[in-house]
């Protein structure tokens, strides 16, 4: 009947909406997702693709769709500097975890780059990234020693992804690993929206004893594509004062060590 129809109606708009969202989150999605995420065809995904693009929301690209605004800029300038203080608030406090003499993997993002620049007068530090400009920034640091993962570059990131270059890490001892997150939930754990990125984050998640989340509040609570760690891989989360009471409760009671930056 009719309200069959219309129930489908809704819940395409339903769709669509959440559609924008991934793209607000990732530079694309694909066709392959789509249906994954949504339990849909093929065809359907991409009759909602081809909507998005006839309103001038997206660009469709071979099996999947681009952000309008053209390719990514996650980690450009005009976005770096979205809620800058309170990453290098966060970062100032993520950084006195680190000791002398660690060893310790920093994930790529604009939070883990404040967090690298604070790490310039420790001493005798190893550390591990799949980030170019975290590297780059490191390299000038004589009491550090640097490893670089290698594998796949994420076009516009700075940044390796998937597994290619990472097996040779699999048998490193690390202290700590400090990690971005596009989102945060406690039911889904820590997100990104890259299947490449989630990869790479969770062999870094496997050869570390400590794993501490670096995430502003704006992003907990939200969900993204991929899980990379759930809430028992995480040790401590290092956030903002934003951070919904509630929220900090329910990650606690999960074991999580909240501490937020003041």
């Amino acid at each position: 009947g009719r309200s069959m129809n219309e129930k489908e109606t809704l819940f395409a708009e339903e769709r669509k909406d959440k559609i924008l969202q991934l793209l607000k989150d990732s530079e694309k999605v694909t066709v392959a997702q789509l249906c994954e995420l949504f339990g849909i065809s093929p065809v359907t995904a991409r009759n909602d693709l081809r909507d998005l693009e006839n309103e001038n929301l997206l660009r469709r690209t071979h099996g999947g769709a681009i952000r309008m605004s053209s390719s990514a800029y996650e980690l450009e300038p005009s976005k770096r500097d979205e809620n800058t203080d309170q990453k290098k608030a966060i970062a100032a406090v993520a950084a006195e975890m680190v000791a002398d003499g660690d060893t310790i993997i920093i994930d790529t993002g604009s939070t883990c780059m404040e967090f690298a620049k604070l790490l310039s007068g420790k001493r005798n530090l190893r550390v591990v990234t799949n980030d170019l400009k975290i590297a780059l920034l490191l390299d000038s640091c004589e009491d550090i020693t640097l490893y670089l993962i290698g594998g796949v570059m994420r076009k516009h990131y700075n940044c390796t992804v998937g597994n290619f270059g990472s097996e040779p890490f699999r048998h490193l001892v690390v202290d700590k690993a400090f990690m971005g997150a596009n989102s945060l939930s406690a039911s889904r754990g820590a997100m990104t929206p890259d299947v490449g990125q989630a990869e790479i984050k969770k062999t870094m998640l496997s050869v570390a004893d400590k794993v501490i989340i670096l995430c502003g509040s704006n992003k907990i609570g939200q969900n993204s594509f991929v899980t990379f760690a759930e809430l028992s891989d995480i040790d401590t989360l290092v956030t903002d004062s934003g951070l919904r009471r509630k929220l900090q409760e329910s990650l606690e009671e999960r074991g999580i060590d909240v501490k937020i930056a003041p």
